[in-house]
């Protein structure tokens, strides 16, 4: 069983940022691999960051130069930096987990993040 628990999120005009925090508990294996999906109204669920516990890192297109996701492996807490924000990238984002990209899932209830002027 996994347990996580999501801060950051909100409201942000075109081109600010956010930055998401996620703090997991599980077993090592369960929450090696710790990342956001998002769903966005409308449009099917995409993974758009994620990070394993010796750094390996994945990003959906859309996102790279722009979003970092990073890991303090001490607290279990993934971190992800949102800057140049888009209106396309409103959606509710949520902390996902898994023992590796492939096999992650949504544990957290989710935060808005909504990019408008």
């Amino acid at each position: 069983q996994v347990q996580v628990v999501e801060s950051g999120g909100g409201l942000v005009q075109p081109g600010g940022s956010l930055r998401l925090s996620c703090a997991a508990s599980g077993s090592a294996d369960s929450i090696n691999a710790l990342g956001w999906h998002r769903q966005a109204p409308g449009k099917r669920p995409e993974l758009v960051a994620a990070i394993t516990r010796d750094g390996k890192t994945f990003y959906i297109d859309s996102v790279k130069g722009r979003f970092t996701i990073s890991r303090d492996n001490a607290k279990n807490t993934v971190y992800l930096q949102m800057n140049d924000l888009k209106p396309e990238d409103t959606a509710v984002y949520s902390c996902n987990a898994g023992s590796h990209f492939a096999t992650m899932i949504n544990w957290g209830q989710g935060t808005q993040v909504t990019v408008s002027s």
